[in-house]
């Protein structure tokens, strides 16, 4: 058993009480314009906002490094961002409040957790039909030995171990492995394929990469030879197909630092401050090639604990299930980091949880907190209502009244207002028995996040009592930013920014609309050796450019309405935001799974469609079967089809005319006739990752599908666009 260390940052914050809550600073959340009030030092805003959001540098105070003063266990900086690997910044502190916590490292949040709670289950996979269990202490010493065998293998301060492959105990102890030997934990999407693998990999000059399986090991020997850093690869499930210098298998890989000295790892640990990288998340790519996000130590640690502090999670009791990708910030955050501060359990899903395993997983976990993606909680809502429609007589009634209940109770909540009579029944005969066929019969948190989620699916959840609260960030936020919570919380809202955390909207217009910018100790270091891309998303005052639109109300509640990459200038000069009418479209018309607005330079708005129809459980790849959802929309407009080729480009007349009807309803509820939809096309296929229309977290890669669908657009605009006074199917044209 490796000794725990002291490390610099650590003073004050290692011999806190086993019992003690982790909101020990007891910073309330803020509401209204602003969060930052204190007065502020070393890069901190003072708070006062001017009434476009627009920030000048007379609005924020001095940094300690510009006094000449560099707080204890920090490098000296003399810039809040940097691009390179070995770099430090300056850290956005304050004299009190959220954002004077002092700064520690990951490795001294890791072994308080230890020195706490060294008993506490850490982490659970369910393996051969046995759950394999891990204390904290049993964790840390597995991730010490992994931290010693990536030295041994010649790993490199500043350099990366990419990791491929399904999240999994081993995904945990290869990343802090990596933190703790001074090099750097980089996730690598699994649906890269080998080319994208080498690239992550040369520009974090990874030293190590582990995989999954020999499906992702073959991605990585193709391109070994273009990676002159790389010095080995260790698969981590399944025994290798093939045998080859440097390659190891995860047994034999844990054995291999058994020769170094433990003083050889604690002086990698001791040379780590907590305003240098410890981590890389490669953006997704949906406009170019993916950005390495440097996150800090401080970055980290310190989001880790104020996100945990504002969500109210309790020490020592918090339980979540770990599956969606790690090379996601999200997943990290949620399932490492997070239960790291909170000494929480983290249990593994099954690698065929989106193939449909996770609520059996669920059940048998049980967990406190569920973070799902709109797809997946879509998918549960999909499953839902197929078992409510096959039910009759008064089982039916009941579950309707409920269901009335159960809106009418959580839209009361959220304005403060007491449950309608009929609550407490409503939740013992029907929400109690749905929460644990769920699995969530204990799940006090169950947030969405990493894509907008639609209205429709939000007012479902709260009709079942299972309220979807949404989270707001980004990678080069340390994933969160603003939350909902439970009595704090507005449908169509992201929340309000947790303690230290600032939203200042630059460039509002009368609306109060314009570019959400962050600030806070969550803010990213810079992206890796792009000094360019970071000054464009990095000012010189410390705000991050987010990039999305949205505004803020009067109760501090934060809207996001689109992405400035994404907003659409007709050629007639009018700005319009995509997302806002897509959103409309798909509420309007149940069978539709995607729509993509189309109008950029162009003379009229026209939109790609494509409906929901099952995925392939292996390759995630769309069938052409129709969703029954989908299959019930048909029903009732009296089409009898049940397959996408049946329905797509026309041909299916019943149908054309139901969707041109639900546009219709759309483009009346539009701000003006620049933004209605005059033209319009159901694809055969719906958007997929591995068709590319869909990044790894599922975002819409609009210049991808432009690209694709190039001449079905072209098509569009060949002809001129309808003239005002036409009937309604001439009024918005199908495109064939």
């Amino acid at each position: 058993m490796m000794q725990l260390l002291e490390v610099p940052g650590s003073a004050g914050l290692r011999d806190r009480p086993a019992d003690m809550s982790v909101t020990a600073d007891n910073h309330a959340p803020t509401h209204g314009n602003h969060t930052a009030t204190s007065k502020g030092v070393n890069g901190t805003m003072n708070g006062v906002l001017k009434e476009n959001g627009d920030v000048s540098a007379a609005d924020i105070h001095v940094s300690l490094s510009q006094k000449g003063v560099t707080p204890a266990g920090l490098l000296s900086a003399d810039s809040l961002m940097t691009w390179k690997a070995d770099g430090a910044v300056q850290l956005r502190m304050s004299e009190t409040g959220a954002l004077s916590r002092p700064p520690e490292t990951v490795h001294a949040m890791f072994t308080r957790a230890v020195k706490n709670y060294p008993d506490q289950t850490a982490l659970g996979v369910k393996r051969n039909d046995v759950w394999l269990k891990w204390t904290y202490q049993e964790y840390y010493d597995a991730c010490c030995k992994a931290a010693k065998s990536l030295i041994k293998l010649g790993l490199e301060r500043f350099h990366g171990v990419g990791i491929i492959g399904f999240n999994s105990p081993e995904w945990f102890m290869g990343h802090l492995g990596a933190i703790l030997a001074g090099g750097f934990g980089v996730g690598i999407y699994t649906t890269n394929n080998a080319e994208a693998c080498r690239y992550v990999a040369e520009s974090c000059e990874a030293n190590v990469i582990i995989v999954e399986n020999n499906v992702q090991l073959q991605k990585i020997l193709k391109v070994w030879d273009k990676l002159p850093h790389l010095k080995a690869v260790v698969q981590y499930t399944g025994p290798l197909e093939q045998k080859r210098p440097n390659l190891y298998t995860w047994e034999e890989f844990m054995k291999l630092g058994s020769d170094v000295a433990d003083k050889t790892l604690e002086d990698r640990i001791s040379a780590q401050v907590p305003n240098q990288c410890c981590v890389l998340i490669y953006t997704s790519g949906t406009t170019g090639n993916p950005k390495g996000a440097m996150l800090s130590h401080d970055n980290i640690t310190w989001t880790a604990h104020y996100a945990s502090e504002y969500a109210s999670l309790r020490m020592g009791k918090e339980i979540s299930v770990s599956y969606l990708p790690l090379s996601h910030v999200a997943g990290q955050m949620l399932d490492i980091f997070a239960p790291m501060c909170n000494a929480g359990s983290t249990y593994f899903a099954q690698p065929d949880a989106l193939k449909g395993s996770l609520v059996q997983t669920l059940k048998e976990v049980r967990p406190t907190a569920l973070l799902g993606v709109p797809r997946v909680w879509e998918k549960i809502a999909d499953k839902l209502q197929a078992i409510g429609r096959e039910s009759r007589g008064m089982k039916k009634k009941i579950g309707t009244w409920a269901k009335g209940i159960g809106l009418a109770g959580n839209m009361n909540i959220m304005k403060g207002h007491s449950p309608p009579w009929g609550w407490t029944i409503a939740n013992m005969v029907v929400f109690r028995n749905i929460r644990k066929a769920l699995g969530l019969d204990r799940c006090r948190l169950q947030f969405s996040g990493a894509a907008p989620i639609a209205m429709e699916t939000l007012q479902y959840f709260m009709s079942i009592n299972i309220p979807l609260y949404e989270l707001y960030g980004m990678s080069e936020s340390t994933g969160p930013h603003t939350m909902a919570l439970p009595h704090h919380f507005r449908l169509g809202s992201c929340g309000s920014e947790f303690p230290g955390a600032t939203t200042v909207i630059k460039n509002a217009d009368d609306e109060g609309i314009g570019e959400v910018c962050f600030y806070g100790r969550h803010v990213f270091m810079g992206y890796l050796k792009m000094e360019d891309k970071t000054r464009e998303a990095l000012d010189e005052e410390g705000l991050l450019h987010s990039g999305d639109l949205g505004k803020k109300d009067q109760e501090g509640y934060l809207y996001i309405t689109g992405r400035i990459k994404e907003l659409i200038i007709t050629a007639g000069g009018e700005n319009i935001p995509p997302v806002l009418i897509e959103d409309t479209v798909k509420e309007e018309l149940p069978i539709i799974s995607n729509a993509m607005l189309i109008g950029d330079k162009r003379k009229f708005l026209s939109c790609l469609l494509t409906p929901k129809v099952e995925m392939d459980a292996e390759t995630g790849a769309p069938t052409d079967q129709l969703t029954q959802q989908a299959i019930d929309f048909c029903r009732k407009v009296g089409s009898q089809a049940t397959k996408a080729s049946e329905i797509a480009e026309g041909r299916d007349t019943l149908i054309n005319e139901a969707i041109q009807a639900g546009v219709t309803r759309a483009n009346k509820r539009a701000a003006s006739r620049a933004q209605n939809i005059q033209k319009w096309l159901l694809l055969e296929q719906d958007f997929s990752i591995p068709g590319g229309e869909l990044g790894p977290t599922l975002k819409l890669r609009r210049p991808i599908v432009n690209k694709m669908y190039a001449d079905t657009i072209d098509k569009f605009y060949a002809e001129p666009a309808p003239t005002p006074g036409t009937t309604p199917m001439e009024e918005t044209k199908v495109a064939r």
